[in-house]
């Protein structure tokens, strides 16, 4: 073969050769990829030659009802451009959504824009609060009624209508989601025991019973939460009634699971109302000019009364009812119905002023009462209701007694009155089959001018004078307020 032929052969497989390699697959890629390379190195050299920058987060979750911080940085070969970029569109942060904002800024030659997307989500958990305790007490054999709950959330607002319930044998499970899928779970445990005391209800705090007098407990029941009605089991101790003063009485009741409840009750023995007596007793004073007269007419009939004073009048006169051996009871400092009856506070501080007076002049604790307008006003519904309740049973408890009356002079009704009409109201209405509490007031001209009289009649009829005390058979009447 000449030299010729062989260097065309040589020839032939060359071209074959780079023919094969350089359309070879991975070589065609290598080489594209270089060229989108080199393309991508000039376009990003010339972004960061002659393009503006804004460096932002694309992405932004915002909890609703935060404040939505803008936080980005715009430069151009390191000169800050900040107040040189412009923000377009709107975010309610008090509405979950999306949103999305726009950012532009400019050089001299080009402009740049960026988008932002703020999600403003709800992340806060729904709260569900139970009616009563969370851990529960039931009694045995017994079913338990839920007693109720409540699942608000921040955002949705009200959402106890989604609340799924699940009883298990020993718990009650709560589950709630709301709209943007936060879930809250609680439980409420039962115990299947009887844990509560039974209830013992007393109608009157303070029971008034007469020396000798058998009390009955129809006033009291008992009810038990598991076992109901137990009132037949209530159990109470002897009280001795035989002599006057405060005593108590301990009611007791236990229940089927054995929890015992033990209420204490004041009990009042009072001595036995007193047939054909008359007890005198005048409020308001004292007032010099009459109480002095007053008191010159009792000393010469040999008649002991009782005063029921005020904070006005001359100290004389209270020392001399008292070294005279009349009783002097607590009435009113100021006797007005507005601050007296306005609050149990200053029911106390009202009648503490006159309590001291008697303790400064007399050395005496004095513990009767008469209420302003007595026990049966209806006049301090005005300025308390129900306050006319709690004192008549708390003075008890306190060991005061209050006295009204059961027959009236009329001294103290509207207008000017005439002696002989004080003295008709009084001797006409005296009973002898009872003790006779008679309402007066040493304020009054022709209270005074009625009294002898009133004296000698009752004397005449048989009827026997008296004070009151602390163990006097208690005059009331019947509470409205």
């Amino acid at each position: 073969m000449s030299s010729y032929k062989r260097h065309i052969k040589r020839r032939v497989k060359s071209d074959e050769y780079y023919k094969f390699v350089l359309l070879k697959p991975s070589n065609i890629l290598y080489f594209l990829s270089s060229i989108i390379n080199l393309c991508l190195f000039i376009i990003t050299t010339f972004y960061f030659i002659f393009i503006p920058k804004i460096d932002l987060d694309s992405v932004v979750f915002l909890d609703y009802g935060n404040k939505f911080k803008y936080n980005y940085k715009s430069y151009y070969r390191f000169k800050d451009l900040d107040d040189k970029v412009s923000i377009n569109g709107f975010i309610n942060n008090k509405k979950v959504g999306l949103y999305k904002l726009k950012y532009r800024v400019s050089n001299r030659y080009f402009t740049n824009t960026r988008y932002q997307f703020i999600f403003v989500v709800d992340r806060i958990k729904p709260k569900i609060t139970l009616n009563g305790n969370s851990l529960i007490y039931v009694c045995p054999g017994k079913e338990y009624i839920d007693t109720g709950f409540k699942a608000v959330d921040e955002y949705d607002g009200d959402i106890s209508d989604k609340v799924i319930i699940k009883k298990y044998k020993d718990k009650i499970k709560y589950l709630v989601k709301d709209l943007s899928g936060n879930k809250n779970v609680i439980y409420r445990k039962l115990i299947y025991k009887d844990k509560s005391k039974p209830i013992i209800n007393i109608n009157k705090s303070t029971l008034v019973l007469s020396v000798g007098d058998k009390f009955h407990d129809r006033e009291v029941s008992a009810f038990d939460n598991c076992d109901g009605d137990i009132s037949k089991f209530v159990r109470s101790n002897f009280v001795d009634t035989s002599t006057p003063g405060l005593k108590q009485i301990l009611y007791s009741v236990s229940d089927l699971a054995g929890n015992v409840r033990e209420v204490k009750r004041d009990v009042v023995v009072s001595n036995r109302e007193i047939p054909k007596t008359i007890y005198l007793t005048f409020d308001d004073g004292p007032r010099y000019g009459i109480t002095n007269e007053i008191l010159d007419i009792l000393k010469k009939n040999d008649v002991k009364a009782t005063f029921f004073i005020t904070n006005k009048g001359d100290d004389s006169l209270v020392k001399r009812e008292y070294d005279e051996g009349h009783s002097i009871g607590i009435h009113s400092a100021s006797h007005d119905y507005s601050v007296i009856y306005s609050s149990v506070d200053n029911y106390y501080k009202d009648l503490n002023i006159v309590s001291e007076r008697i303790k400064r002049i007399t050395g005496m604790d004095s513990r009767l009462v008469r209420f302003p307008g007595g026990s049966s006003n209806t006049i301090s519904i005005r300025y308390s209701p129900n306050i006319m309740s709690f004192l008549s049973n708390d003075l008890l408890k306190k060991n005061y007694r209050y006295f009204d009356w059961n027959l009236s002079s009329g001294d103290a009704e509207y207008g000017r009155h005439t002696s002989d009409e004080i003295f008709d109201n009084v001797s006409k209405r005296l009973r002898s089959d009872r003790s006779n509490v008679v309402l007066m007031h040493d304020i009054k001209p022709y209270t005074r001018d009625a009294l002898e009289r009133i004296i000698i009649f009752g004397r005449e009829n048989g009827y026997e004078f008296k004070k009151l005390d602390i163990d006097t058979f208690m005059t009331n009447q019947k509470v409205n307020n």
